[in-house]
């Protein structure tokens, strides 16, 4: 009798203990969790999970399990995102999908002319899965009292091929003209490969490196050609995430910076860009930049730098 009556009373310790592991995940905790996951917001999802496993430690099994399938749902609708993005991709015509922006503003140049004008570019982009297609085109005007002082266009077509992960290909077409440093036209060919050295949120750097013919002909009746070597630098620094201007707008600051280097046997040209931009809206952004052009061997009576300081405000679609 005495030992029936020990084994009872240790079954029942032994129940009363087991009990809260086994326990339901409470009634406000459940709907702590499920408007979190209503939410969709996965930040907001991980830190209330968290803090359900702080809070109710008992109950990890449970809050693990429902950790896992918002886990595999997420995977599952990220996948299914990717496959509908390639698919419009694969099924889009030749004019869907481009993307650009579109600048316009004042600028004061000196070198060859020293002039303050407007500005004027033009960026289209198209990316494609493994192809992306970049048009750029720029213009510089200044007209006083009936005088020309400035007029400077530049265009470009250069499409990449990334065929290994941070690894491609680029073909480029340019033309450009600026009759006050004595060229009349300037043509250039360049194919060759590149890397996408970083390619992060925040920060991105990608280099190139080809052959390239290059034709100029000179306001002088000048006409050489020549092949030549293009070396490219793409640099993009993105400073601060959000910062505050008013209260119902942001500005993101970025820098960025391009180089082009096109280098014969007779002549070296320079092109580089840096500008800061300053984001306003989701589609207005305000740009600042500095322009260095540099001929090795310019024409006869004009100079070999030229720089332009432009203001600008650019709009995104």
């Amino acid at each position: 009798m005495f030992v029936r009556s020990a084994l009872f009373t240790f079954a029942a310790c032994t129940a009363a203990f087991a009990s809260p592991a086994n326990a339901e995940l409470p009634e406000a905790a459940r709907q702590m969790i499920d408007t979190a996951l209503a939410s969709g917001d996965n930040a907001k999802i991980a830190t209330v999970l968290d803090l359900a496993r702080k809070t109710w430690p008992d109950n990890g099994e449970e809050i693990a399990a429902i950790e896992g399938a918002w886990a595999k749902t997420k995977a599952e609708k990220a996948a299914l995102a990717a496959k509908e993005k390639e698919e419009a991709i694969r099924t889009a015509g030749l004019l869907d999908r481009w993307t650009g922006q579109g600048e316009l503003g004042g600028f004061h140049s000196t070198g060859n002319s020293d002039t303050t004008g407007i500005t004027a570019a033009l960026h289209l982009k198209r990316q494609g899965i493994d192809w992306s297609h970049h048009l750029r085109a720029r213009f510089d005007y200044q007209r006083q009292n009936g005088i020309t002082s400035r007029e400077k266009y530049f265009a470009s077509y250069e499409p990449r091929w990334e065929f290994d992960e941070g690894i491609f290909a680029y073909g480029l077409a340019q033309y450009d003209r600026d009759a006050f440093q004595g060229i009349d036209g300037r043509y250039a060919v360049s194919g060759g490969l590149g890397y996408q050295v970083i390619d992060g949120s925040s920060l991105s750097l990608s280099l190139k490196a080809g052959p390239a013919y290059r034709v100029t002909d000179y306001t002088d009746g000048r006409v050489e050609n020549r092949v030549a070597g293009l070396a490219g630098l793409d640099f993009d620094w993105r400073i601060l995430d959000r910062v505050t201007l008013t209260q119902d707008a942001n500005a993101v600051a970025e820098t960025g910076g391009q180089a082009v280097v096109i280098v014969d046997s007779s002549n070296t040209t320079l092109n580089l860009v840096t500008g800061l931009d300053f984001k306003a809206t989701e589609k207005l952004r305000a740009r600042m930049s500095y322009a260095i052009d540099y001929d090795s061997n310019p024409a006869v009576g004009a100079v070999s730098t030229d720089t332009v300081t432009r203001a600008s405000i650019v709009y995104d679609f």
